[in-house]
């Protein structure tokens, strides 16, 4: 897919809404992790470089279409401020006379936040008087927000009908990097997945199943599969209503000459919390009461394995239940192979991504991607009508 991008425009002078996906985590009214404010730097300072004038939008959390005032942007706009050592102001809406005003007021290469769009109705329904009223005071419209590409949204489509559009850096490079896969992966080409549950990911096993070598399954996706296999896993998670799908995913795998890699022992306890007791245990002796929450230390050698003499790996869902400790290990044994690896390897968004930023680790992947949902969309080949609203073909 060729997009329309920044770097065919001369956006001095122009006005601009930028879309952007800084939808990041807050704690005690600051940013916790500001890994998706730096994506889209590169093209926040381009614009201001060649005399934009810029107006961020974005959203941040699920505020149902009302003002919900622990999901205001200014605590964004003042680490964006930081990153960019120059001034960011708020403003209290992203829609009205009041932004139209501090808009037309922007001179050549500043910069200023639009508040939460999702604080209105409209934008979610991607209603089209919304989005005139959003696109009104600009000239151009910049989308670098990738995570957000697989809805169709009056900040992500709907202004598009109003605006020139143009694709970000951050865009372009996601559209790139994920396309490569689909058509030019390095062989062997593996997909890891875990998370949580097996409906979340079964997408993008069949998605993928004609493009990849094989497949890596650990979280706890991997205990449907060993249910369909007949093993007892305890009270782990199973989706009972899938385990006849999973078996004839397992024989089409087979049947198409793929590598289908599970678990061999898992970290089990009775219960997820921290300090509980722990057992490595067989997958075939998992006992009646006890839930698989980590994939064990022979799984994570057979893995490293398979990943050691890879060419590409796609990474998405981490191996166990990583924010409680200690059922982080197998995460984290995992990143180290990938990263120690000769493979090209891409981190699919989401917890993955939470994941390695966590353990410090991202910056040694090949590529982390922004989003979780938009990169699973892009890979199974589902809509991305954001993409299409940019498309230069």
């Amino acid at each position: 897919m060729k997009l329309r991008t920044v770097r065919e425009i001369d956006p001095r002078g122009k006005k601009v809404l930028f879309r952007a996906d800084l939808n990041v985590p807050l704690s005690d009214g600051k940013v916790a992790d500001d890994s998706r404010i730096r994506a889209v730097l590169p093209t926040i300072k381009w614009l201001l470089e060649n005399g934009a004038r810029v107006a961020v939008c974005s959203h941040l959390g699920r505020p149902g279409g009302k003002v919900v005032e622990e999901l205001r942007l200014r605590p964004v706009a003042e680490r964006l401020q930081k990153l960019l050592g120059k001034p960011v102001p708020c403003l209290p809406d992203c829609i009205g006379p009041e932004v139209e005003k501090a808009v037309e007021a922007l001179k050549d290469g500043e910069i200023l936040m639009l508040e939460n769009v999702r604080f209105h109705p409209g934008e979610e329904k991607n209603d089209p008087e919304f989005a005139k009223a959003l696109a009104a005071p600009f000239d151009i419209f910049v989308n670098d927000a990738f995570a957000t590409a697989h809805r169709a949204h009056a900040s992500t489509v709907g202004v598009t009908q109003y605006l020139p559009a143009y694709a970000g850096f951050l865009m372009e490079r996601e559209v790139q990097v994920l396309s490569e896969l689909l058509t030019n992966p390095k062989r062997p080409f593996y997909v890891l997945v875990g998370g949580k549950k097996a409906a979340d990911k079964l997408g993008v096993l069949t998605g993928l199943l004609s493009h990849v070598d094989g497949f890596l399954i650990g979280g706890g996706v991997a205990f449907t599969f060993l249910a369909a296999q007949g093993l007892k896993v305890g009270k782990s998670v199973v989706d009972e209503k899938l385990i006849p799908t999973i078996q004839n995913l397992m024989r089409e795998i087979e049947e198409k000459g793929k590598e289908l890699h599970l678990p061999v022992d898992v970290v089990v306890a009775p219960e997820l919390r921290e300090g509980v007791e722990i057992k490595v245990i067989s997958v075939q002796a998992i006992p009646e009461g006890w839930m698989g929450l980590d994939i064990g230390p022979a799984t994570v050698g057979r893995f490293a394995e398979v990943i050691q003499r890879a060419g590409t790996v796609v990474w998405t869902g981490p191996m166990g239940a990583f924010e409680v400790p200690p059922f982080g290990k197998g995460t984290e044994a995992i990143a180290r192979a990938l990263i120690s690896s000769k493979a090209f390897t891409v981190v699919g968004g989401g917890e993955t991504g939470e994941a390695v930023e966590k353990l410090g680790l991202a910056e040694k992947f090949g590529y982390v991607s922004t989003g979780g949902g938009a990169t699973l969309s892009f890979l199974q080949g589902e809509p991305m009508p954001a993409l299409e609203a940019l498309r230069a073909d």
